[in-house]
């Protein structure tokens, strides 16, 4: 079973590339998403949808939860889903996605090649990238458009064209912040960082961004170099010296509470049940963290 909640890293696997294919096994992600849109030339995306199973497969039997990317036009979009269901795949990414019904319909399918391939309805789950005017208008309803929707992100380079926008801070902060809202309040994974997943050359400059959506609310990031991997999961998994330090909040507190007191000061900072929730938050994570790499064997996640 996917740990959907506990995914940090999310990293492209072009499918008609032999040597990145290879590559993604040694890597620490956890997720390899196998890619049919961009990373394949149009006269190869019949070769690569044939090829996703076996790739699938291959991943899964490493250890690795694995998603498909497929195409958004629909006579691409059928072929890669019919393709794309399997036991091994545990979630598609829709390019975008213009709103809630395009959500359904794919649904529809699904439910049919669930039923063709003898899985449990709902086993494909949907990651949503929202990359245009349209989709950005309607991402509240995205997110919650039902059951299989298990994530949603913001396509930075694909919305910055559609908005005829520079791919900046200033740009993308607003559409970053309105995701992780929608996403809380379906009960999503806020996938993503203001900025450009293409800008990976400068990893000081990454870290920092990753940092800046660990505190804006994100949760897992995609990747598109094996070098963004190690920090994304590193930045995303709560650390042991903030989950001590939170242990420590949240014993000061119930000292208190049981005291008859509803707030009280821990390391000069005011402690009251919303700061108390949020260490709890972090403790929580912390140990979901470890239960899931006991559960794997220690493979993942490393930085934990």
């Amino acid at each position: 079973m996917s740990d959907i909640h506990l995914w940090r890293s999310i990293l492209f696997v072009p499918a008609t590339n032999d040597r990145f294919v290879e590559s993604a096994l040694r890597r620490p992600a956890d997720v390899l998403q196998i890619d049919l849109e961009d990373s394949v030339a149009p006269d190869d995306k019949a070769l690569a949808r044939s090829r996703v199973r076996d790739i699938a497969r291959k991943f899964v039997a490493a250890g690795y939860d694995v998603t498909v990317r497929i195409n958004r036009p629909w006579r691409l979009a059928l072929p890669d889903i019919e393709q794309s269901v399997s036991a091994d795949v545990a979630a598609l990414t829709l390019p975008k996605v213009p709103d809630a019904s395009y959500v359904r319909f794919i649904g529809e399918i699904l439910d049919e090649c669930e039923a063709e391939q003898g899985l449990a309805p709902g086993h494909t789950r949907l990651i949503a990238m929202v990359e245009d005017a349209e989709g950005l208008a309607n991402m509240a309803e995205i997110a919650a458009a039902g059951p299989r929707i298990c994530g949603m992100i913001v396509g930075a380079e694909d919305l910055a064209a559609n908005m005829r926008m520079a791919v900046t801070d200033d740009a993308l902060y607003i559409p970053n912040a309105m995701a992780v809202a929608s996403c809380r309040r379906a009960g999503i994974v806020p996938i993503g960082f203001v900025g450009s997943v293409a800008d990976f050359k400068d990893e000081n400059e990454f870290r920092d961004r990753i940092r800046r959506a660990r505190g804006l609310g994100f949760d897992a990031a995609f990747c598109i170099h094996p070098r963004q991997v190690d920090i994304v999961n590193e930045e995303f998994a709560p650390k042991p010296a903030d989950v001590e330090i939170a242990n420590q909040l949240i014993a000061e507190f119930e000292k208190q509470k049981a005291l008859g007191r509803a707030a009280c000061t821990f390391n000069g900072r005011m402690v009251d049940l919303p700061v108390v929730l949020q260490a709890r938050q972090l403790v929580e994570r912390y140990d979901a963290y470890r239960q899931l790499k006991s559960r794997r064997g220690g493979r993942t996640p490393h930085a934990v």
